[in-house]
């Protein structure tokens, strides 16, 4: 590479590898066409290889593109906490901060905490990746995290919310047609809505509670926002968080007595970010959420097992 590439070169060629075509990077970008190409001519020029082949289908990456694609992904992910960095004043709450958390967690429960959060603060922007796969504190691909797992890294500053209750549930008109079992051992002439992969969260909830393992599932999803949707639904029995049950009155904890799970819960971040306002305040917000939700599911699962 005799000359090094424009930034713009690289933020191109990714966006072109995840859109599939020239027009739809240029839509993402907002530039044209034309301008897109050649961005992506001019790194091809510089690596001295093909990146792109043309079919009926779009662009396809070549073997080259697809080696520097984890490379071009650093470079955004930098790129992204630098200008949320440099948009953050000093001594005011406002600039762009960076959640992570699960996809129940970020979709269930984190909304009117971030609405709340963001009423008080009206120059706080907030971007949330709701998502199962953790992202890199340590990389700063988010700015603070929920997780399930106690971080390890001494650089994390971490405060432990509590233990998030688990439990059988279903919906009404379900138990109505179905009966309502009172034993673990009446779930086996129910419908039992399942997981269909093996991930770190449901190993360690069949080796903590082998009796869950035994059941057989009719219906299964890795996903955990669609096993509580099939539970909403009526499909069957199947275990969510107790305070995720609490605006549908129609959803009923079973079992209560027999089976309950339990998810520690931390609110994280990098160290160096104790400083920084817009962090800050958001961390201890998600901390007096959380630990609010917590209280409500506690108080849900007395409500409904009365």
């Amino acid at each position: 590479m005799d000359t090094e590439p424009s930034w713009d070169f690289y933020r191109s060629f990714l966006t072109v590898l995840r859109q599939g075509s020239l027009s739809a990077a240029a839509r993402e970008l907002g530039l044209t066409q034309p301008t897109i190409g050649r961005h992506i001519d001019a790194l091809e020029q510089a690596v001295g290889a093909e990146l792109f082949t043309r079919s009926s289908n779009g662009l396809l990456p070549t073997d080259m593109a697809l080696d520097l694609k984890p490379y071009a992904e650093t470079l955004a992910t930098t790129a992204d906490a630098f200008l949320r960095t440099a948009s953050s004043r000093r001594d005011k709450v406002e600039g762009t901060v960076r959640i992570s958390a699960s996809e129940v967690i970020g979709i269930e429960v984190l909304p009117p905490i971030i609405a709340d959060l963001q009423e008080a603060y009206p120059g706080l922007q907030v971007e949330l990746s709701a998502s199962d796969a953790l992202e890199d504190l340590m990389n700063r691909e988010a700015d603070i995290a929920v997780r399930m797992t106690e971080p390890q890294q001494d650089v994390l500053l971490a405060r432990r919310i509590g233990d998030i209750p688990l439990g059988f549930h279903a919906h009404r008109r379900y138990l109505e047609r179905h009966g309502t079992p009172q034993t673990m051992a009446d779930l086996t002439g129910h419908r039992i809505i399942g997981f269909d992969r093996q991930t770190a969260y449901i190993r360690m909830m069949r080796k903590l509670y082998p009796a869950v393992d035994e059941l057989a599932a009719a219906f299964r999803t890795s996903n955990h926002l669609a096993h509580l949707a099939a539970i909403r639904a009526g499909i069957g029995i199947g275990i969510c968080q107790t305070g995720l049950a609490r605006p549908n009155h129609d959803l009923v904890h079973i079992l209560s007595d027999e089976f309950e799970m339990r998810l520690g819960t931390w609110v994280v971040m990098h160290e160096s970010l104790r400083t920084s306002p817009r962090c800050r305040v958001t961390f201890d917000a998600l901390v007096d959420g959380l630990l609010s939700y917590i209280k409500s599911c506690r108080g849900n699962a007395r409500l409904m097992t009365r």
